[in-house]
């Protein structure tokens, strides 16, 4: 009898339990096997569905956020899209802080699942400490206004059991054959969260914080300006734990873009920029470490996000 596949009763069911693909033609020889976790397959492609789902249901649980209540958010792009997502689907109106900055597909993208967008101008294009201090600024200004329910990623701990049940997949998949795992650091909360479930599991696991290299606050450097979509908020984040952390790895953006572009043409993955900040730093990992050692790190989102940005329009 032919097994018929699964109904769902909503597309959120469909997030979370991502493949997880061992990578052969970018990995040099001799060097640790590298897995990554294809996060892309998360309904908006991207690894804040998680994260934003439970952000959510937190807040409907302890009633922070009630039925046609309003939702605010800063973002550059993915976890607003994310929110966009799990609001429609749940009939909360949405207000999105974002910035020039980040890629037209991904304001495009809330736009068209409801979310009502304001924008704040960057500089020449970069992310840096201003801009992210501009757009939270506005952020609380529009809670002020409006009442809703400012989800406040940057500070919000409720995302963090998202992550750990990641860091329990990536576990299960990998029959407990981790070595080490390597995130880069937007919220700090997909780092913090997986690890500390891996580290429930072992110990001793080798965990590494990825920043870009212009601005490398978390290696207790200058802040600075960077065009990896996603992380460097340009100042040490409110959740970010140093002691469940064994290094700090710094990539630049041209290393990252360089990366996401032969992820795509080597392996066939199709990602952004921070994916390609990731994999710089997990293949440095690897070489290190060699062979018979598991390096697992994350694809964080789908690439379509970046098609009208430099990453794919001048590689």
């Amino acid at each position: 009898m032919t097994q018929t596949a699964s109904i769902h009763s909503s597309i959120l069911e469909r997030i979370g339990a991502t493949s997880l693909i061992e990578l052969r033609a970018i990995v040099p020889e001799k060097s640790a096997r590298v897995l990554i976790k294809v996060e892309s397959e998360n309904p908006t492609g991207s690894m804040k569905d998680r994260m934003a789902l439970a952000m959510i249901e937190a807040a409907e649980r302890d009633g922070r956020l009630t039925s046609g209540g309003n939702v605010v958010e800063y973002t550059g792009g993915s976890t607003g899209v994310s929110l966009a997502l799990i609001c429609a689907a749940r009939r909360y109106p949405l207000h999105i802080v974002t910035s020039d900055a980040f890629s037209l597909q991904k304001r495009d993208h809330m736009r068209a699942l409801g979310a009502e967008l304001t924008l704040v101008r960057s500089v020449n294009g970069g992310m840096d400490a201003a801009l992210t201090r501009n757009m939270v600024e506005m952020a609380r200004q529009i809670r002020e206004r409006t009442g809703g329910f400012w989800t406040d990623q940057l500070n919000n701990a409720d995302q963090l059991g998202a992550y750990r049940a990641m860091g329990e997949e990536i576990w299960r998949q990998t029959e407990g054959r981790v070595d080490a795992f390597v995130q880069s650091v937007g919220t700090a909360a997909s780092l913090r969260g997986t690890a500390e479930s891996l580290r429930d599991r072992r110990s001793d696991i080798h965990i590494v914080a990825v920043e870009p290299a212009e601005s490398a606050v978390l290696s207790g450097k200058p802040t600075g300006v960077h065009k990896i979509e996603g992380i460097g908020a340009g100042f040490v984040v409110p959740l970010w734990e140093p002691s469940v952390v064994s290094e700090i790895a710094t990539v630049s953006t041209e290393e990252a873009k360089g990366m996401a572009r032969r992820l795509a043409r080597e392996e066939a993955l199709f990602a952004g920029t921070s994916t390609g900040a990731n994999l710089v730093a997990a293949l440095r990992v690897a070489e290190r470490l060699g062979s018979g050692a598991t390096v697992v790190t994350v694809m964080c989102d789908s690439g379509i996000k970046y098609l009208g940005t430099d990453l794919y329009q001048g590689g």
